[in-house]
């Protein structure tokens, strides 16, 4: 069974005092853990010693805030070392695993796939080892309150005050430290939404124009072929394309421009990060008087304007 490397599976566990009854046992731990979850860990604690070894359990607290459960939990140091070598060594496996299935079958799949597919085998490493985390917490806690729990008995063996103090001060909760994980999740989020999601936005934007301007572009030769055969403008022609982020529409009059035949695009099927794209139009339309003559518009702002309608 995988479990952290730092947990030894030995009996009895890592720095238990088998010297200590039952009754002085439980009070330590209780001084250790504090009144939040304190029925939960006595719990588990018990179940450890009952078993006389470490195994796995679940925690979900560990599971969804590994880092803001550390901190709230005083283990500052601890924190800190899963922050650096824990999070490299689960980046370094993403990199390693996305390498290997870019070799077997990413490449291959269609481009619109692509980036689902990434982010998907990316979660789920992630995810895999957050489960791994969350199932060795308890086991992890339960060390931790041991060896707190023997340097508080071999520093002061005769004085419950002090020891008392000492699990106080090195055990139970930090509202600094949740305060803390928060302030640097939030830090975090605002540098992902500061700085990242706006060159997320400006790809996705670039994509989303090129696409619909490539669409209309192939309606409106169509419609430029029937209307030099015929002389009318095909408004009951059905017009259908794969791209379901535009929708298009043929039309024989517009308001805000001299023509007798156009085909308008809106897009409409635009997810963040470039929602705002929704409604906005591009129009390539039959300038009335003139054999060949069509023209572009579109309520774009002139940055997002491709360079043909400009």
């Amino acid at each position: 069974m995988f479990r952290l490397p730092f947990l030894e599976d030995t009996t009895p566990p890592p720095f238990y005092l088998p010297q200590l009854s039952e009754t002085e046992r439980v009070q330590l731990d209780k001084w250790f853990i504090g009144h939040r979850s304190q029925a939960y860990y006595l719990k588990r604690f018990g179940e450890f010693d009952k078993v006389g070894k470490l195994h796995a359990r679940w925690n979900w607290s560990a599971f969804l805030t590994t880092f803001g459960w550390l901190m709230y939990r005083k283990r500052y140091l601890d924190c800190m070392v899963y922050c650096i070598a824990g999070w490299s060594f689960i980046k370094l496996n993403i990199v390693i695993i996305l390498a290997i299935c870019e070799f077997l079958f990413i490449g291959k799949l269609p481009d619109a796939h692509q980036m689902y597919v990434r982010v998907a085998i990316g979660g789920a490493v992630w995810l895999f080892w957050a489960g791994m985390v969350a199932r060795w917490a308890d086991a992890y806690y339960y060390r931790m309150a041991r060896r707190e729990i023997a340097d508080a008995v071999a520093f002061y063996p005769s004085d419950k005050d002090a020891q008392k103090g000492h699990l106080i001060k090195h055990g139970q909760t930090s509202l600094f430290g949740m305060a803390g994980a928060f302030g640097i999740f939030g830090v975090l989020l605002a540098i992902i939404v500061v700085q990242f999601v706006p060159m997320i936005a400006i790809r996705q934007e670039k994509q989303v124009i090129f696409e619909s301007y490539q669409s209309v572009t192939a309606i409106q030769k169509r419609i430029a072929l029937i209307y030099e055969k015929t002389g009318q403008c095909p408004t009951n022609l059905p017009v259908t394309i794969d791209n379901q982020k535009v929708s298009m529409q043929v039309v024989d009059r517009l308001d805000y421009a001299n023509t007798d035949c156009a085909v308008v695009a809106t897009v409409s099927g635009a997810m963040y990060p470039v929602r705002y794209l929704n409604g906005r139009t591009l129009t390539i339309y039959h300038v009335q008087g003139e054999q060949a003559m069509w023209r572009c518009q579109t309520s774009l702002n002139k940055e997002q304007t491709p360079k043909r309608c400009i």
